[in-house]
C-alpha cells in the first residue's frame, strides 16, 4: 500500500500550473487522486499525471474565463506576482492578506 505524501502547497496559497495558462488559489487538498476515472483518462495520455500524489482544488482563473480546476501536484508551481486572482468564488472563503495571499476567513470550516 502506497503512503500518501504530504501537501507541498497549502489552502489559501496562489499557485499557477507549470504547462497551461492559468493560476488560482487552493481552497481543497485531497492527499492523493479522488476524482473519477472517466476525468483521469481525458487527460492526454504523455502528460498525464500520477494517482498516488497530492491533488489541490482551486478557484482558477485564466485570461478568458474564472472557473474550479482540480490540478495534481507535479503540475503546479508557486505564483508569486503578488497579483489577485479574479475568480468571484474566493471571497466566499478568503480575505486577502497584506502580501498578497489569502487567508481563511474567521469562522470558515474547511
Amino acid at each position: 500500500m502506497n503512503k500518501a505524501r504530504e501537501a507541498k502547497f497549502f489552502i489559501g496559497q496562489v499557485v499557477r500550473h507549470r504547462i497551461y495558462p492559468f493560476r488560482g488559489v487552493i481552497f481543497d487538498v485531497d492527499p492523493e487522486f479522488a476524482n473519477t476515472e472517466e476525468w483521469w483518462q481525458s487527460i492526454p495520455e504523455d502528460v498525464r499525471p500520477s494517482k498516488d500524489q497530492p491533488f489541490y482544488h482551486l478557484f482558477a482563473e485564466n485570461e478568458e474565463t474564472e472557473y474550479v480546476a482540480y490540478v495534481s501536484e507535479q503540475n503546479l508551481v508557486i505564483d508569486d506576482s503578488g497579483r489577485p486572482v479574479r475568480n468571484t468564488q474566493i471571497e466566499e472563503l478568503f480575505d486577502r492578506d497584506d502580501d498578497g495571499g489569502y487567508r481563511l476567513k474567521p469562522g470558515t470550516r474547511h
